[in-house]
């Protein structure tokens, strides 16, 4: 699972907008301010039903990751968390 649902940039992090942008899911923030100090982007290529393939992308390590647990569910109550 991607660490940025319990960090406290999630909504201002531009690897986590770019995460978005690969998910094709509606974007926490339209213009994200956060810069974070190396992240790790892991992708994974994933088969899917009828010879299909997927692609899963997910931040595992990020120097500015700042714990918040339950930060990105807070922004979206009611929906279910990224996994």
């Amino acid at each position: 699972m991607c660490i940025c649902v319990d960090c406290h940039w999630v909504e201002r992090c531009q690897a986590y907008h770019a995460v978005e942008r690969q998910h094709g899911v509606e974007h926490l923030s339209v213009d994200p301010d956060f810069t974070p100090t190396a992240p790790r982007i892991h992708v994974q290529v994933i088969s899917l039903a009828a010879d299909q393939v997927g692609v899963e992308w997910d931040v595992r390590a990020c120097s500015s990751f700042r714990s918040e647990p339950g930060r990105w569910s807070r922004l979206r109550p009611g929906e279910r968390v990224p996994a």
